[in-house]
């Protein structure tokens, strides 16, 4: 079995499947499910991928398992907010890749899950990878934590399916629902950090858990990677503070750190006039994922050299370039408006670029439509509002 994995685990598994006739003496089930997760492994746990003898579990725990890049960010959270590593609890082990990378940290660690199957892999995978110290339980996370002694961490991903496969986002419709048991599972832990939906809108989440348990919450992190908001992390803690909470934008290497109270007014807009007659604001600036999904413009503009287009554009220019900036960098060639003579002219010797409208009155689709050139190539056009009415086109080209 284990050198038919190896010998197709490049294969389509679609085709394999259809193939199955011409291997009787193969399980060609549990092969393809090997097969598959090692192929979705490569890119999302490379470090598990490395392991021929990992055994994968069945489609949706891989899928809902967090990317090696996002688990390794916790592990340096953890890293910086505990002070004493004697112990920890994942009390949704799931697939346990969060729990293969924290576990090492700490003296004990107890993995818990209520699916035998995952414990099953869990044991195994473990194993190979070296956490010779973790102990595998199966049964309800919160009813395990009520017997286990004070631990130094608490990790909990709650599921976000309900019983017909469907996906949940708010945090009371996922399994188990945290928010009424909070202030028992503080009582248990120094720390509590909490994986939840990146759909989720943080500004509701920080209500809802600072109703269930006032001051306990610490931290709101909000992790993309390649641009894509992956994971809503929240950090918890029985001991209250008085600080303000504390709002982290991820996006791969970049963190912008502000706090859930920083909001200021942003700067005046400029107008297309201005644009056009300052040569100097010649560079185009598109926060990340993360930034926009926190929202924290105003702030961007405080802390940058930046001026905002309008209120609800989310781009910004400036007169130089900040290698700096957390998002997309692009060189502006050409800034108009949308009469047709002044594009015509920003367009010359464009036949192709991709597109993107922010607080625009057309889409994308339709303003590539009215433009008449191709998808691609190395010019980017953004299409945006300036102040309050002033439509504006920039060419640009990015860095």
């Amino acid at each position: 079995m284990k050198k038919f994995i190896r010998e197709h685990r490049e294969d389509d598994v679609r085709q394999l499947a259809l193939q199955a006739r011409k291997f009787p003496d193969i399980d060609i089930p549990f092969a393809i499910q090997q097969i598959d997760g090692w192929q979705r492994a490569r890119t999302k746990l490379p470090s598990w991928a490395a392991h021929d003898e990992i055994i994968y579990p069945p489609h949706l725990a891989i899928e809902q398992c967090s990317s090696e890049v996002t688990a390794r960010y916790k592990t340096k959270l953890c890293q910086r907010l505990i002070q004493n590593f004697t112990s920890m609890a994942d009390l949704t082990g799931g697939m346990g890749v969060d729990f293969s990378l924290l576990a090492p940290l700490f003296e004990k660690a107890i993995y818990v899950e209520r699916q035998p199957h995952l414990c099953e892999t869990a044991r195994h995978n473990f194993q190979v990878l070296g956490i010779d110290h973790a102990t595998v339980t199966e049964g309800d996370g919160l009813e395990v934590l009520s017997q286990l002694p004070y631990q130094s961490l608490v990790f909990i991903d709650p599921a976000r399916r309900d019983t017909h496969g469907a996906r949940t986002y708010a945090i009371s419709d996922c399994t188990p629902d945290i928010l009424p048991v909070l202030p028992k599972i503080l009582k248990k832990t120094d720390i509590l950090l909490v994986k939840l939906s990146p759909m989720l809108d943080w500004h509701q989440t920080a209500e809802e858990l600072n109703a269930s348990c006032p001051g306990a919450l610490r931290e709101i992190h909000i992790i993309a990677t390649g641009n894509e908001c992956k994971e809503l992390l929240v950090v918890l803690s029985a001991t209250r503070s008085d600080c303000p909470v504390a709002l982290h934008c991820v996006n791969d290497d970049s963190c912008f750190v502000t706090d859930t109270q920083e909001e200021r007014q942003l700067p005046p807009c400029p107008t297309l006039s201005h644009l056009e007659e300052t040569a100097a604001m010649s560079w185009l600036y598109e926060p990340n994922a993360a930034i926009m999904k926190a929202g924290c413009f105003n702030t961007l503009s405080q802390r940058l050299p930046v001026c905002a287009l309008s209120a609800n554009s989310h781009l910004f220019v400036a007169n130089t370039h900040l290698t700096d900036f957390p998002g997309r960098q692009l060189h502006i060639l050409r800034i108009s408006s949308t009469n047709k003579k002044e594009l015509r002219k920003a367009l010359e010797g464009i036949d192709r670029a991709n597109i993107t409208v922010r607080n625009f009155p057309m889409s994308a689709v339709q303003l590539r439509q009215r433009l008449r050139i191709a998808d691609g190539g190395n010019h980017w056009i953004f299409a945006s509002t300036i102040g309050q009415r002033e439509h504006v086109i920039f060419v640009c080209e990015i860095i």
